[in-house]
């Protein structure tokens, strides 16, 4: 079982693992706080240390997914993208393009049986709950930033448990598949270390 995990993340079966987040209410102060984060508006900037800093890490993320997306810029847009929302809601880049490979297959305007819709595969409910209504869960940043907020929160309410997090991302908390493949994802294809932390520590 964990080697077929391993070999769908790693090769990029066809059909991805979305599921459907799953509604559930909101105090008003949390729900405060996330129609706060995802509807900041404020300039981006860059979330990298340094610029030598971004050059490795867009290129060696680049060549790893030039296959699924051809378009240099546009990959570098999603690539920057996902750097910036990642780090402004205190998660791993590296994860979440784990959980975009296994969500949406790296597809822009996929949308799952359950009607989850974009990248990060985020149910429409959201835009009601914490967004605008003219968000579009097909643009890139608004995916990303729904997404990674919302994965944030899960994390929050499950005090740092990663695995508990994932499965209600998912909509499957408690089952062991759809956490297990994007730890694969994770690690398998989209694992780093940067140059720089491999000169420091040999």
């Amino acid at each position: 079982m964990r080697r077929l995990i391993a070999a769908l993340c790693l090769f990029g079966a066809s059909a991805a693992y979305a599921g459907a987040q799953k509604y559930e209410p909101l105090s008003a102060s949390v729900q405060a706080a996330l129609h706060k984060a995802v509807s900041d508006s404020r300039p981006t900037v860059s979330s990298f240390k340094n610029p030598m800093e971004a050059a490795d890490w867009l290129g060696e993320m680049s060549r790893r997914l030039e296959k699924r997306i051809p378009n240099r810029d546009y990959r570098i847009d999603l690539l920057r993208s996902v750097h910036y929302e990642a780090t402004r809601a205190g998660l791993d880049p590296q994860l979440v393009l784990g959980v975009i490979q296994v969500e949406s297959g790296f597809r822009k305007y996929a949308v799952s049986s359950a009607g989850a819709r974009g990248y990060m595969q985020v149910m429409p409910f959201w835009v009601k709950l914490i967004g605008r209504t003219d968000d579009s869960l097909f643009d890139l940043r608004t995916s990303l930033r729904y997404g990674c907020t919302i994965l944030r929160h899960y994390l929050d309410i499950e005090k740092g448990d990663l695995f508990r997090a994932l499965g209600r991302y998912n909509g499957s908390l408690g089952k062991p598949e759809y956490p297990n493949m994007v730890r694969a994802a994770w690690q398998n294809q989209w694992h780093y270390d940067s140059p720089a932390r491999l000169t420091l520590n040999p």
